[in-house]
């Protein structure tokens, strides 16, 4: 007899979100994200101020 997998635990779920295969590279996008912000804010404190 071959035993049943184990099923997918609820953080192995996919994201549903185009372009991303898992929770992980979602949240890596999103910090990503905030950090070029966060430079660009510096940037312009800088060039505008």
């Amino acid at each position: 007899m071959n035993p049943t997998p184990p099923d997918p635990s609820p953080h192995d779920e996919s994201p549903d979100v185009p372009g991303f295969r898992s929770w992980r590279g979602v949240y890596l996008f999103v910090f990503g994200c905030f950090v070029v912000v966060v430079i660009l804010l510096a940037l312009f404190s800088r060039y505008f101020a």
